[in-house]
């Protein structure tokens, strides 16, 4: 039996949502917006009805016409003036911390491969370049730029991982001319 609990739960559950059911909407046209679009008059109602002929109302009556209004153009603002700030430091480069012998070590490497980097692009100096090695030519020369500046920030492992990014590429960058 405990099988037929959770089966009758879920069947009282969709009763239930069936039973409630969606309510029906209806769209219903928003008043004018002041000066926007002028307002239709309302005709003029007679004082007394007209005793002569009486008509049966239609038996489809027409819908009444929606006036929608056209939709509202914000405000033409004049765009502000950036209040003069003053210009952000630069953010702090979070490093670890090398040895001396691990910082000439760092700094050696670093010559070598940005070294190494500049002496594949020369060799590339002067050749017609397809668009993949023109890519290739202009990451190599962002990263030994990236890397330049962190030697200067001393900032020797950011430094270190661009110059091995710059050397990989020229070597790729020499195998494809």
């Amino acid at each position: 039996m405990p099988s037929r609990r959770p089966i009758a739960l879920l069947v009282i559950c969709a009763l239930a949502l069936a039973a409630t059911g969606c309510r029906k909407r209806t769209v219903q046209a928003a008043p004018p917006s002041g000066g926007t679009a002028p307002a239709a008059e309302p005709a003029p109602q007679p004082s007394s009805p007209a005793p002569e002929a009486k008509t049966p109302p239609p038996e489809n009556p027409a819908p009444p016409a929606l006036v929608v209004p056209p939709p509202a153009k914000p405000p033409a603002t004049k765009p502000a003036q950036p209040a003069p700030t003053q210009p952000k430091p630069a953010a702090p480069q979070i490093s670890p911390r090398l040895s001396p012998a691990e910082q000439a070590e760092a700094e050696h490497r670093t010559t070598q491969d940005i070294n190494a980097a500049e002496k594949n692009l020369q060799s590339a100096y002067g050749k017609q370049l397809n668009a993949a090695q023109h890519d290739l030519v202009e990451k190599i020369r962002g990263f030994l730029g990236q890397a330049r500046e962190a030697m200067r920030a001393d900032d020797w492992v950011r430094a270190r991982n661009l110059s091995q990014k710059a050397q990989a590429l020229s070597v790729e960058l020499v195998n494809s001319l």
